[in-house]
């Protein structure tokens, strides 16, 4: 139990305190004279403890796949002098099969899951769980090879007071972050999706909401005005497959990066007009599901069976071109999203390595003699430590900059495989399983 759960539960039932929706209430009731002391004590050690949290998670935003920047780094996160060998459960609330992660904005933590015969999409107060509001639809979840994760794959998008959710079987919505009202919802190519199902999770820039759309055979790369859902544009230059588009700024122009079924490729903002694009087909069993890494004009990319590449994104006389830099074919990932961070690229290999290559060359420093960790997983960047998860339910902590893997801790933070990435607020992670989403205290 947290410590200041317990606090709050040591209080009697007509003193309480309580956070409701990320505010602290003080509830007092007929009070018995000699527990007035005792009382004031509790319920102030309680109030500065709730406080606490709750001060965490003024400006603390994680409002999208990977967070604010789509680069997975956390914002004023402290990591501890020495890890715990267990951290606190705060609160769990069921949210169903899911392979997504959950999104924070504006003091509310919005997940979404497989419920019944739907998808459901959960606005909960991050300090105890509580559901806030609750939107569900009806649609037939992934059948065939994909049938062991029903649920949806896409992380939600929130921006503007929107909550943007992208189903598994391709059904984008639109919702009203504080209230949960349907403002749009719609599936441009009912029946398309790639074999696996959809798992690209949307991104919004200015007005738009840009998704991976369709699928065999059909589709592309499509913006919806956020306000009304309306199509502004199709790129349909290739199918989706199941990396999450994200966007760059080149020479002053904004581009949709993706990785689309055989290609990668960059796309204007306003137009979706194709400026560049560079083959990167798959071979074999092979898919294209890792999220571009993008550092100014350099993007990374990385395939099973493909390696890792560098390419550099450059305004020419007629456009746009992308060059190799170069290319490590020994360290490729899967379904994990490399980290950038110090001029180092941090994966988890298809093999289950974890791996960190030099950014400027590709050059390997070090690889996870452990491994045995799957192709799934998410690495973050905590600051001064690196956080990992995948789906063997546990927490790693990575020590980044080292000339050799170093490791300083493991820890168990769920009951269920963890598919997606947690969300990091204050000393709270907050992380989305197989069937809930559980908030642990760090300290």
């Amino acid at each position: 139990m947290a410590p200041w759960y317990g606090e709050i539960q040591s209080i009697r039932s007509d003193a309480r305190v309580r956070v409701r929706r990320g505010r602290i209430q003080l509830l007092v009731g007929q009070l018995d004279p000699t527990m007035k002391t005792s009382f004031r004590a509790t319920a102030v050690r309680a109030v500065v403890l709730l406080a606490s949290f709750a001060g965490s998670l003024h400006g603390q935003e994680w409002p999208q796949w990977l967070g604010p920047g789509r680069d997975g780094r956390i914002a004023g996160f402290t990591p501890p002098a020495t890890w715990p060998a267990a951290l606190a459960r705060a609160w769990e609330v069921p949210a169903g099969p899911a392979d997504a992660s959950p999104v924070l904005a504006d003091g509310r933590l919005f997940v979404v899951g497989r419920e019944g015969n739907g998808e459901v999409t959960l606005c909960l107060d991050p300090a105890n769980g509580e559901t806030i509001w609750r939107d569900h639809y009806e649609t037939e979840g992934a059948t065939g090879p994909a049938s062991r994760h029903p649920g949806p794959r896409s992380t939600p998008s929130v921006a503007h007071g929107k909550v943007v959710t992208f189903g598994v079987r391709g059904t984008l919505s639109c919702l009203d972050a504080a209230s949960g009202k349907v403002l749009w919802r719609k599936n441009d190519f009912p029946g398309a999706w790639p074999r696996f199902f959809t798992s690209a999770s949307p991104v919004i820039v200015n007005d738009l909401c840009v998704a991976l759309v369709g699928g065999g055979g059909q589709g592309g790369i499509a913006a919806y005005e956020l306000a009304g859902g309306d199509r502004r544009w199709l790129w349909s230059g290739d199918e989706p497959a199941y990396a999450s588009p994200v966007l760059a700024t080149v020479a002053g122009t904004e581009q949709i990066v993706a990785l689309t079924a055989t290609k990668v490729v960059g796309v204007r903002v306003t137009d979706g007009a194709l400026l560049w694009e560079v083959p990167f087909a798959p071979r074999g069993r092979a898919y294209n599901a890792a999220t571009p890494v993008v550092d100014g004009a350099t993007v990374f990319v990385s395939g099973s069976g493909r390696g890792t590449k560098a390419l550099r994104i450059e305004a020419v006389a007629a456009g746009f071109t992308a060059r190799e830099l170069w290319a490590n074919n020994d360290a490729a990932v899967q379904f994990n999203t490399p980290l950038l961070k110090g001029g180092r690229l941090y994966g988890l290999s298809e093999r289950g390595n974890f791996f960190c290559l030099d950014a400027a060359t590709g050059a390997l420093v070090w690889t996870d003699p452990k491994g045995g960790l799957g192709g799934y997983g998410c690495i973050l960047d905590g600051g001064g430590v690196l956080l990992a998860t995948t789906p063997n339910s546990e927490l790693i902590v990575l020590s980044p900059g080292e000339a050799a893997y170093r490791e300083l801790a493991r820890i168990k933070v769920a009951d269920q495989p963890v598919y997606g990435c947690p969300v990091v607020v204050g000393k709270r992670i907050l992380v989305q399983d197989q069937n809930s989403v559980t908030a642990w205290q760090i300290e």
